[in-house]
């Protein structure tokens, strides 16, 4: 606590930041607002805004500053990285906060993999939030031998660095009400559950949205997804290397509505994270499109 209360007095102006980043350029995605700010900082956490006396000063010299960039939805794997790399690679694009569904490496080493996972988020400076995979196998064929159970998922959901259930691939069971697969939908309790609906519509989407699964990544046309932001979706906005659907979706999302709106990749290959970039090339694509840039961020 003592840490807390020294962020306390350092709030209040009694004693000096760590940080005053003075003539920045703030980007306020609440207010939707771009005006000249004072940040402080201490122990790594803004602390206050306006003038502080500081250990360190750095002139901004008007240049922009923004939260970071989150991916809504990614299999790191995918990137063919570890999570120390794949932070290393997505950190200078901007990105803060990826949202993981570590569904791939837990098919293969099952609830080992997913402990791994968890066991490296201390070394990266990334933040780094795991949805528990919730269709292991994903089908009744695969072989790769792991299998995780709703009991499994009731035992891990307790970590506090787990943020929920990751996407329910399995959509059709989800629907047909079948016993064990929403089993383990109510495994999440209070936390969240993603979901994963292709091509759903009509009473199907209200049956899988009836069901707790409140996100979707998978929609690859405006009318798809409009259907599900008119019924309560938060809609991820996929951009990765296998699906391109931002160009496509992008002409719905205007200012009143783009909070339920979020950027994804789901998969994205270390050469395109290089060359192309991460959520910032979503961003650029955004803005490119007409989008005000406070309401792209």
């Amino acid at each position: 606590m003592r840490e807390f209360f020294l962020k306390l007095a350092t709030a209040r102006g009694e004693i000096p930041a760590d940080l005053l980043i003075k003539n920045a350029r703030l980007v306020n995605v609440l207010s939707g607002e771009i005006y000249s700010e004072n940040i402080a900082v201490t122990d790594g956490r803004i602390v206050g805004f306006g003038n502080y006396e500081a250990k360190e000063v750095l002139n901004a010299e008007n240049m922009y500053v923004a939260p970071g960039f989150i991916d809504a939805h990614i299999h790191f794997e995918s990137t063919m990285l570890t999570l120390p790399q794949f932070s290393r690679a997505v950190m200078p694009h901007g990105t803060t906060a990826v949202v993981i569904d570590p569904h791939e490496i837990a098919n293969v080493l099952g609830l080992d993999g997913i402990r791994y996972v968890l066991n490296n988020l201390n070394l990266i400076p990334l933040d780094v939030f795991v949805m528990l995979p919730s269709c292991v196998p994903a089908t009744p064929l695969e072989t790769s031998g792991a299998v995780i159970t709703e009991k499994e998922l009731r035992f891990m959901i307790y970590d506090e660095k787990v943020a929920g259930i990751g996407e329910m691939m399995n959509f059709p069971a989800v629907i047909s009400g079948e016993e064990h697969t929403h089993w383990k939908i109510n495994a999440a309790k209070w936390k969240k559950v993603d979901g994963h609906a292709p091509g759903v519509r009509g009473k199907e989407l209200n049956t899988y949205i009836l069901s707790k699964i409140d996100s979707d990544h998978e929609s690859t046309s405006k009318d798809e997804a409009l259907e599900k932001l008119r019924k309560g979706m938060h809609i991820h906005i996929r951009q990765g290397t296998s699906e391109h659907n931002l160009h496509e979706i992008i002409p719905i999302v205007t200012k009143d509505n783009s909070f339920r709106f979020s950027f994804a990749t789901d998969d994205k290959h270390p050469d395109e994270l290089m060359n192309e970039g991460h959520i910032d090339y979503s961003i650029r694509e955004a803005i490119k499109m007409g989008v005000e840039p406070v309401t792209a961020y």
